[in-house]
């Protein structure tokens, strides 16, 4: 059976996104979201992302499985994706889509809403970020205790990290260069580490002034990305918790720069940046 896809992009984070409104099982296996996010025998992509029929009182539910198989709570590009594909399914059908427009998605990581505006670009609310260990989850600290500036031996190396959930797990480490640093080696040494039950997504953030951040990122299940949503949002935040940062402030990663605000009004975390779509196609 051909399945019908769309391509989309987040700043290079690239996803394949999937019509799953007609039923609530995935209609791939993981199996075969690995095989369809290969870059030289498949469609190529970071995931796949699923539209599913809405939950709780939401429009729709998203779902997501990564290129290794995995399934990640949310992700922070490809709900801006799923939002412009959501649209497009939208005319497709005949609704008029007029934005600002805003969609209440149904994640593992809770209930997200992007919102489409009129130049183009998708603003999120994240939600508010969690901050106690045992919620992230990591044994780095007490459970109810937050996981600020803590020291973690990674590849025989000293790190200083700071820990944070946007729904899904994130270590921050602050460095003087992040172009320096080779993913590849030390990624999945922070990924796979001990002290990550769940695994984590790793950022390295090197400050440019206080309100410009630079990051590059091994996520977790996908490996070195060109960009990573719920990361420059955690990271924002790992920023302001240990004052090397404004609440609102650019992070430029390799696929292109986000703007990211933690209220301090209602604690809440906004993202806007793009999504683009790429192209269409079948796929077996």
């Amino acid at each position: 059976m051909t399945i019908a896809f769309s391509k989309y992009h987040g700043l290079g984070n690239d996803f394949v996104l999937v019509d799953n409104r007609h039923q609530p099982d995935l209609i791939l296996t993981a199996e075969q979201a690995v095989k369809w996010c290969d870059r030289n025998f498949g469609i190529g992509g970071d995931g796949v992302i699923f539209v599913l029929p809405g939950q709780q009182g939401t429009d729709y539910t998203m779902r997501i499985l990564n290129s290794d198989g995995s399934e990640p709570e949310m992700c922070g590009n490809g709900i801006r994706c799923l939002a412009k594909f959501i649209a497009e399914l939208e005319t497709a059908d005949g609704v008029p889509v007029a934005p600002p427009k805003a969609y209440t998605i149904h994640t593992l990581a809770g209930t997200i809403t992007p919102t489409l505006q009129p130049d183009g670009q998708v603003t999120v609310d994240m939600g508010e970020p969690i901050l106690m260990a045992g919620e992230i989850p990591t044994t780095l600290a007490a459970a109810d205790e937050r996981v600020i500036s803590k020291s973690l031996t990674v590849a025989q190396q000293d790190w200083v990290v700071t820990c944070v959930s946007m729904g899904n797990p994130h270590c921050i480490t602050f460095v003087d260069d992040a172009d320096a640093i080779d993913l590849a080696a030390i990624g999945p040494k922070f990924e796979h580490h001990e002290v990550f039950p769940q695994r984590t997504n790793t950022e390295f953030i090197e400050v440019m002034s206080r309100d410009y951040l630079k990051m590059r990122v091994w996520e977790r299940g996908a490996g070195a990305t060109l960009a990573c949503g719920t990361g420059a949002c955690a990271s924002l935040v790992a920023g302001v918790l240990t004052e090397r940062c404004d609440r609102t402030a650019t992070v430029e990663l390799p696929g292109g720069p986000l703007k990211i605000e933690w209220s301090a009004i209602d604690n809440r975390v906004y993202m806007t940046g793009p999504a683009e779509k790429v192209f269409a196609g079948g796929m077996e």
